[in-house]
């Protein structure tokens, strides 16, 4: 028992022994007190912190009274209305009124670029689904809760791009700075009015530049869909009813319009998109100045460069832009471009993806000369092409995609991991297929072959581009006479037609055996 009571006293005189160094070390030390946080930083460390959040609240301050609400409503266009079976007499009435359409709505945001009421928004704010039929009533509501009756001065599918004016005079309006000089990791803000939170600021950076989002900005019934690839990506909050909304730098200057988010939830995943600003005033002022937009285009069908075209081009490095095809009336096609050419350089300034070159295009309007440098299987070549008007395109003549049973007779390729075929003739001529485009068709593609990812089951190689000569391909027969020639590691470039709906030509290059 006393051995005990010995080995607990001396327990505590160690605990206690052990807390009291403790403490003479932490008053010697500067520790922190036993059970307390520690005490506020240093005031050097906290001033750049303090001096970005006064900065971001100076910039909100400074562009929200420029930014306005927009509301739209529109008279459904009327729909069939399919009535019960077997109703008693007297009860279609009934349902009618049950089924009548009622006002459809929308919002989003703008921003105020004139003192005299111009504001720029999105085109998908301002128009129904279909992005062309503009809305049968406009509001414009100011920070101040000022409501204006709005017009719609004009309004572009291609960029998303609208203009609607207020009238009045003294609006406060928004500078508007050059997206060209930001760059990826610069702070901005987005100001609009996601989810019915009216005026609402979120802060993020430039992500990325120069990106595409399919489907937003596409040409109605345009099969050369001539989209814009030149989005500002940014991480601020950007969610319904931001649309519209400026996108702003650190000196308050607008740089883009915010315009989608990419999110499976349709809501703020990280991922916000902006149309560069340069773009949106040069369509603002086509707009003004002659109530539509004039857009002058190459006539070219463009894609971005892959390594096996870079090596078949006889380039080092993966940049520039491959010309798939001509439009019809193609200034670049009678400028002497060929289905193959990579553009390297437009106007001297290097181009380095499709949305460098769409830049450079957009400066110019219709009639005037853009000079290209391409590099055509080895050889650079110079040319000078006059720009066309972009007129909306017919609609691309529906294909159905069944393809016949694959036919019996056809080619094997192991050097690009291929079956081909004749072309069936109930095929060709549904298709309409035009004489020189009747080649070889492609009936089966290796999985993790040659061609896995770059040829499809709806596909027709009527040229060979590379090696030389240049050479159409009407039969199985004439392609393995190219094929036969090459060897493992060589390159052929394919000129393709698609059968599949809204597709057509394209240059394929692939790499023999892999």
């Amino acid at each position: 028992m006393s051995s005990l009571s010995s080995r607990a006293r001396w327990g505590v005189a160690v605990v206690v022994a052990f807390l009291g160094g403790l403490i003479i070390a932490s008053g010697g030390l500067n520790l922190s007190r036993l059970g307390f946080a520690q005490g506020r930083p240093d005031a050097s460390a906290v001033a750049p912190l303090a001096q970005a959040s006064n900065a971001f609240v100076e910039i909100a301050d400074h562009v929200t009274p420029g930014v306005v609400a927009i509301s739209v409503e529109s008279r459904p266009t009327a729909r069939a209305r399919q009535l019960p079976q077997g109703l008693p007499p007297g009860f279609e009435d009934f349902f009618n009124q049950q089924q009548a359409p009622q006002v459809e709505s929308g919002s989003g945001s703008g921003f105020l670029v004139t003192k005299d009421g111009y504001i720029l928004t999105n085109n998908h704010v301002v128009t129904m689904s279909d992005r062309t039929t503009i809305a049968d009533r406009v509001t414009v509501q100011m920070l101040d809760n000022r409501v204006y009756k709005a017009r719609v001065v004009g309004n572009d599918p291609t960029t998303d791009i609208a203009v609607v004016k207020i009238e009045g005079n003294n609006f406060p309006t928004l500078p508007l700075g050059d997206d060209n000089k930001s760059r990826v990791g610069e702070w901005v803000l987005a100001i609009g009015n996601p989810l019915g939170f009216d005026f609402t600021v979120t802060a993020g950076i430039i992500s990325a530049k120069g990106r595409s989002l399919p489907g937003l900005l596409a040409r109605r019934n345009d099969p050369n869909n001539y989209s814009i690839s030149d989005l500002i990506q940014t991480d601020a909050a950007i969610n319904p009813g931001n649309s519209g909304g400026p996108l702003v730098n650190q000196r308050g200057e607008v740089i883009g319009i915010t315009s989608a988010i990419a999110s499976p939830t349709g809501v703020n995943a990280g991922y916000g998109f902006a149309i560069p600003i340069t773009l949106a005033k040069k369509v603002m002022d086509d707009i003004i100045a002659h109530g539509k937009v004039r857009v002058g285009v190459l006539g070219i069908q463009i894609r971005e460069v892959t390594p096996e075209d870079a090596a078949v081009a006889g380039m080092k490095e993966i940049r520039g832009v491959k010309v798939d095809g001509f439009n019809p009336g193609s200034g670049a096609e009678r400028a002497g471009m060929q289905a193959g050419d990579i553009i390297i350089t437009a106007d001297g300034q290097p181009v380095e993806r499709v949305s460098s070159l769409q830049r450079i295009v957009r400066n110019h309007q219709p009639g005037e000369t853009v000079q290209l440098e391409v590099m055509r299987y080895g050889q650079k070549k110079s040319v000078s092409v006059r720009l066309t008007e972009l007129t909306e395109a017919a609609s691309a003549t529906p294909v159905s995609n069944n393809v016949a049973a694959k036919p019996a007779g056809g080619l094997e390729s192991s050097e690009l991991g291929v079956s081909l075929s004749a072309i069936p003739a109930d095929v060709a001529s549904h298709a309409s297929l035009a004489e020189n485009r009747k080649g070889v068709m492609v009936t089966d593609v290796v999985p993790l072959g040659p061609s896995y990812g770059k040829l499809g089951e709806q596909d027709i190689i009527f040229e060979v581009l590379y090696p030389a000569p240049r050479r159409p391909i009407r039969t199985t027969a004439d392609l393995q006479s190219v094929l036969s020639k090459l060897r493992t590691g060589d390159y052929i470039s394919l000129n393709v037609h698609s059968l599949a709906p809204g597709a057509g030509d394209r240059v394929v290059n692939i790499r023999i055996g892999g």
